[in-house]
């Protein structure tokens, strides 16, 4: 029996769960979106932008652990899909796009909106320095094998994008449905590999023979799922936890053993206790730039005083950016379970340190005193503090948070308290503005039972505004707080530090008289229910109406323009301050016995 390509492409996605779909329309496609109309089982979420499309299903992706699936025009729609698919890709996020091509007997003739300057027929060789593979459909018979292989490569191992382009005369072919039997016997999960059991004794004996071990948690333990698997080793052995920016809420940040995260945007107490530790077990941690403070020798971590132990489910991560004694590529889920096992029998009856608990829980404590004026100052426009605390007051604790980037980003990875594992999504390799403001909506499709806000910054907010038309034609009941400071505030800020200038920071007319669209129109021009913020008092009720009125809702929230403190430090401050502490990334003085750090009030010990 005979079928279309289009047709069984879609009996595939089926097959294999998908539920939604996002895309946008165009000629190379209308085969794709004529067989997705026909669907009962998949929902196609149309955009205004392909960027749109590629955060929303980065979005999905995140919450359902499966891969997203983007369906794009060739030329400028699968161009415009690049930064959202290449955010996914910086995230370990998994995701399959789908993009129309020119139609196969028209390769080199250079055909209309053909990506062809340097060689024809190559508009999948765009995305090759992001996705984990890039195919060409050459002939309708490869389908099948091309979209097995697709998924199980997005999703195994590292989780990443890939990329299907198809000619469009491909997707009109007919093809005997037998050639996707193959497809259809191979199973849909890949195994993931445990530790040797040698090498879990090791760790375990590592561990509890360490005096002052740490473990930081990154992104790769919410990606297995092994929050509980980490708590349980953590208490066990009563080991502090360190996190990244994308291990936000790998266990509650209000737990005893979290010290919170690191780098520059960190804690000054944890980087105290990391650059103390003797053992470092770091999982599903890249050591990335910004958590750790631009690898200067002793601010956040020290590799003449720590033994580093890494497990990864990409091999290429371990050792990238610090020695390591033990290197292992294994699921974290499986890896902890097995290390605990052994510590178990090396120590049956665990281990406690009250005074480190105590320690840690006095540091939040001074903390929260210390921020506590800002986070209930009651002036307008409001600062991000008060909005914070706001926010926690009002939105249930297993409620679904997307960030953007600035402070709505960097503020709340420091000083917002995510409980649930998994209920907070932050755009951390690329860090992309626009993220937050579109993958909510993806975000509340896979999860349509959890209350779902962006923070996002009034920047990242105007890149795509068009998100709110997908949210009304969808009926998308999510709601976007505009942390509106009428600037790309974070880098305003940092210029204004070095330079003494916001030029092109600061949004302004030409007469240099302060600027910003009034988004709650522009929300309601859309065609939802918006409210501008007027006074602080007011910003909680109309943040609780929205959430109970359970459709898509926009709050603009005029806000004071306050960095994020910085108890860490990153390179390019020492770039754009040029000074005798700093070479080639490194602090080479020294004043009394610590690191002196340009620009911060607090110095490391040496």
């Amino acid at each position: 029996m005979k079928k279309l390509v289009s047709e069984q492409i879609v009996d595939f996605l089926e097959r294999r769960g998908v539920e939604h779909v996002f895309g946008l329309t165009g000629h190379t496609v209308i085969a794709m979106l004529v067989a997705l109309g026909k669907s009962e089982k998949i929902r196609y979420v149309s955009v205004r932008h392909e960027e749109i499309a590629a955060f929303a299903a980065d979005g999905y992706a995140r919450v359902r652990k499966k891969a997203g699936v983007v369906i794009t025009h060739l030329g400028p729609g699968m161009l415009n899909a690049v930064t959202g698919v290449a955010n996914a890709a910086f995230d370990s996020i998994p995701m399959v796009v789908i993009s129309g091509d020119v139609p196969s007997y028209y390769y080199g003739r250079h055909p209309h909106q053909e990506v062809n300057m340097h060689c024809d027929a190559s508009q999948y060789d765009v995305y090759k320095p992001f996705v984990k593979r890039a195919w060409r459909v050459d002939d309708p018979e490869s389908v099948p094998s091309v979209l097995g292989r697709a998924f199980r490569l997005a999703e195994s191992g590292r989780p990443g994008p890939v990329l299907i382009s198809v000619p469009m005369d491909i997707f009109s072919r007919e093809i005997e449905t037998d050639l996707f039997e193959r497809a259809y016997r191979d199973s849909s999960v890949t195994v993931r590999p445990a530790l040797d059991q040698e090498a879990a004794k090791l760790i375990a004996k590592k561990l509890v023979g360490a005096e002052r071990p740490v473990v930081h948690a990154g992104g790769g333990v919410l990606l297995a799922g092994a929050s509980k698997e980490l708590q349980e080793l953590a208490e066990f052995l009563d080991i502090p936890i360190s996190r990244t920016l994308m291990g936000h809420g790998c266990v509650s940040d209000r737990h005893p053993l979290m010290l919170g995260q690191t780098g520059f945007w960190g804690f000054e107490l944890t980087h105290r206790i990391t650059t103390d530790a003797d053992v470092v077990l770091a999982l599903g941690a890249r050591f990335a730039e910004a958590d750790s403070s631009s690898w200067y020798q002793g601010v956040t971590f020290d590799e003449n005083r720590s033994r580093f132990i890494q497990i990864d489910i990409d091999p290429s991560e371990i050792g990238r950016n610090y020695p390591v004694e033990i290197g292992a590529a294994a699921d974290l889920k499986i890896a902890l379970r097995q290390i605990l096992a052994e510590a178990r029998i090396l120590l049956p009856e665990g281990r406690k340190n009250p005074e480190l608990r105590r320690e840690i829980a006095d540091f939040k404590e001074k903390f929260r005193v210390e921020n506590r004026a800002i986070c209930e100052d009651g002036r307008f426009p409001m600062t991000p503090q008060r909005i914070l605390r706001d926010v926690a007051s009002v939105l249930p604790e297993d409620a679904m948070i997307v960030t953007d980037v600035g402070w709505n980003k960097n503020g709340v990875a420091q000083q917002y308290d995510i409980t649930v594992p998994g209920s907070i999504h932050h755009s951390s390799g690329l860090a992309t503005m626009g993220f937050g403001a579109a993958a909510l909506l993806g975000v509340k499709l896979a999860a349509p039972g959890r209350k779902v806000i962006t923070l996002v910054g009034d920047g990242g907010f105007g890149t795509n505004p068009s998100v709110i038309a997908t949210a009304v034609e969808q009926n998308i009941p999510v709601v976007w707080v505009v942390m509106n400071n009428s600037a790309f505030g974070t880098i305003a800020g940092l210029m204004n530090a070095n330079y003494g200038t916001k030029f092109s920071t600061v949004f302004t007319t030409p007469d240099m008289k302060p600027y910003t669209p009034d988004w709650a129109a522009v929300a309601r021009g859309y065609g939802i229910k918006a409210v501008k913020i007027t006074s602080a008092d007011e910003f909680a009720p109309a943040l609780k109406a929205a959430l109970d009125s359970d459709e898509p809702y926009l709050l603009d929230v005029p806000m004071e323009n306050i960095t994020v403190p910085t108890p860490g430090c990153w390179n390019i401050n020492d770039i754009y301050r040029p000074n005798d502490f700093v070479s080639e990334g490194k602090l080479i003085k020294k004043e009394n016995g610590k690191y002196v750090i340009p620009g911060h009030a607090e110095s490391h010990k040496a």
